[in-house]
């Protein structure tokens, strides 16, 4: 993962290009914050970054896990 400089725009297709590696990262089981932490990035740039890619953000508090023969 690169680490962006703090304050700096990012656009264009290095916007495009850092959203589809942390869809990426984050579908794997990475939580926001250990994105935002690894990309020196707010909370909310790397939410709202999700968010405008059509991620669907998981609940509060990480990933679920699903009991086997049990329906949600």
């Amino acid at each position: 993962m690169t680490t962006l400089a703090k304050g700096k725009r990012i656009t264009g297709t290095e916007r495009e290009l850092l959203a589809k590696e942390l869809k990426k990262r984050y579908a794997a089981g990475a939580s926001i914050r250990e994105l935002a932490t690894e990309t020196n990035r707010s909370y909310g740039f790397i939410h709202r970054l999700l968010n405008d890619s059509g991620v669907k953000l998981r609940g509060r508090g990480g990933a679920t896990r699903s009991r086997a023969g049990v329906k949600r």
